[in-house]
C-alpha cells in the first residue's frame, strides 16, 4: 500500500509557474517538477476544494495550468472535523487568523490521515518550530500529524 499525501497549494504553484531568475525559486520549481514527474507515482496524492479553489486565483493563464495539474487527483472533503480542527490551530496561536488557510490545509491533511503534508510553505507550516508545535497540538486532540515535508525532503528525489 502506498503512503498517501496531501498536496498543498504551493507545490502546484511551483510546478506550474513560469521559470523564476530568483535561485532559489528556480531551485524549488524544479524539483517539484521532479517530484510531480518522477516521485508522485509512487505516493497516492490528494488534494482539497481549497487548493482547487487557490489554484484558480491570478494569472488566467498560470490558474489554467495549476488546475490542469491537479485534474484527476481525488478531492478531500472539508468537514466539521477539519473546521474545528483549523479552528483549535487559529485559536491556539499556532496560525495566524489572516492565513486560516493554511490552518484549513493541515487540518483536511491531519483528519484524513494523509501519511504526509507536502509543501513550500515554511513561514506556517513547514518549519522546525511549527511542526513541533503543530504536531503536539494535533496529538493533543488524539489525531497523528502527518509529516510536513517539502517535495526535496519527500521521495528522494536527486538533484
Amino acid at each position: 500500500m502506498a503512503f498517501s499525501v496531501y498536496v498543498e497549494t504551493s507545490v502546484i504553484s511551483y510546478y506550474a509557474a513560469r521559470p523564476s531568475q530568483d535561485i532559489v525559486t528556480a531551485a524549488r520549481q524544479t524539483i517539484t517538477q521532479e517530484w510531480w514527474n518522477e516521485a508522485r507515482g509512487r505516493y497516492e496524492s490528494y488534494i482539497s476544494v481549497l487548493v482547487v479553489e487557490e489554484a484558480k486565483a491570478g494569472d488566467a493563464v498560470a490558474a489554467q495550468r495549476r488546475s490542469d495539474a491537479l485534474s484527476g487527483l481525488p478531492i478531500l472533503e472539508i468537514n466539521d472535523a477539519t473546521v474545528s480542527l483549523a479552528k483549535h490551530l487559529i485559536d491556539g496561536g499556532l496560525i495566524p487568523e489572516t492565513s486560516a488557510e493554511d490552518a484549513v490545509h493541515i487540518a483536511v491533511a491531519t483528519v484524513h490521515g494523509m501519511d504526509f503534508l507536502l509543501t513550500w510553505n515554511f513561514r506556517h507550516i513547514n518549519n522546525a518550530e511549527m511542526k513541533a508545535r503543530i504536531g503536539a497540538a494535533i496529538e493533543a486532540l488524539g489525531y497523528e500529524c502527518p509529516i510536513i515535508c517539502s517535495p526535496e525532503e519527500l521521495g528522494g528525489v536527486e538533484s
